[in-house]
């Protein structure tokens, strides 16, 4: 009897410290959140959360207690941090008891401007970590290199319209990414699933397949398809589709949730050509 004892206890033990190792953090949902954007947050991938907690769907809610794959954590965690939804200069310094000034001269940054999902240095000399690459789990957000290097990739033959760019940019490098010409927009929200919708856009994505794409609505002629425009509040995201309300300083926002999409409601905001 006390050998069966010893061994139920054991065993529990090893349970637990295999637990242990598949989860060594855990993340509470806030409002805002989405599987993708905690994703980035701790340098895993959606498919790893899903995994961990069981998860059918992409659906998460607030107060919502996730586990975090212990593997995400990297060496330099200490010296570097990832941007989330909400997140400033000042607050990031004020959290790591350093300036702005140092923050913005350690990554080379040029204005105050910074995103969701970058990662930026909080100590002196420690390099910020490239961002995960987000096309292997197929929620890729529309972002290129912000400058073209010496040819890597043989030459193209130009296409009629332009293709969608569904790599995403390596965030710390000449501090560039967010400039351009800035313009104050009235903006909306809308779904791949309303009334009607095809869930396939005028340059030709799939939003049904790919809900994890950032994509905006726009006037061709104040805003080129294909286009990489910072929207204030949202991120990057590309011109990739039109509307017949869509005219003049306006843009529609594509939201996965149809929640989300109608809670957004019309606002004015600040955008960004990035090219």
């Amino acid at each position: 009897m006390r050998r069966k004892i010893f061994a139920f206890i054991a065993g529990v033990a090893f349970v637990g410290l295999i637990s242990g190792k598949a989860s060594a953090a855990s993340h509470v949902v806030q409002k805002g959140d989405s599987l993708w954007s905690i994703s980035q947050s701790y340098g895993t991938s959606v498919n790893q959360l899903k995994a961990l907690n069981n998860l059918n769907g992409d659906l998460i809610y607030p107060n919502q207690q996730l586990h975090i794959p212990a593997e995400s954590k990297t060496e330099n965690q200490d010296q570097t941090y990832k941007v989330v939804k909400g997140d400033s200069l000042w607050k990031i310094s004020n959290k790591y008891g350093v300036s702005v000034a140092d923050l913005k001269a350690w990554n080379n940054l040029s204005s105050d401007m910074i995103y969701p999902g970058q990662s930026l240095a909080v100590k002196k000399g420690a390099a910020p970590a490239p961002a995960p690459d987000q096309a292997a789990n197929s929620q890729a957000v529309q972002q290129s290199n912000p400058a073209p290097q010496a040819p890597a990739e043989p030459a193209e033959k130009p296409a009629p319209a332009p293709a969608p760019v569904q790599k995403e940019a390596q965030p710390a490098s000449s501090g560039n990414e967010v400039s351009g010409r800035e313009m104050t927009v009235t903006a909306t929200a809308y779904t791949a699933y309303c009334n009607g919708c095809s869930g396939v856009t005028a340059t030709g994505i799939d939003l049904r397949a790919n809900p994890g794409l950032k994509v905006i609505a726009v006037d061709p002629s104040v805003i080129p398809l294909g286009s990489k425009v910072y929207v204030e509040g949202y991120g990057t995201a590309v011109a990739g589709d039109t509307g017949g309300a869509i005219k003049g300083n306006k843009i529609d926002i594509f939201m996965p949730n149809k929640g989300d999409a109608t809670k957004f409601g019309r606002k004015t905001i600040k955008i960004k050509l990035l090219n």
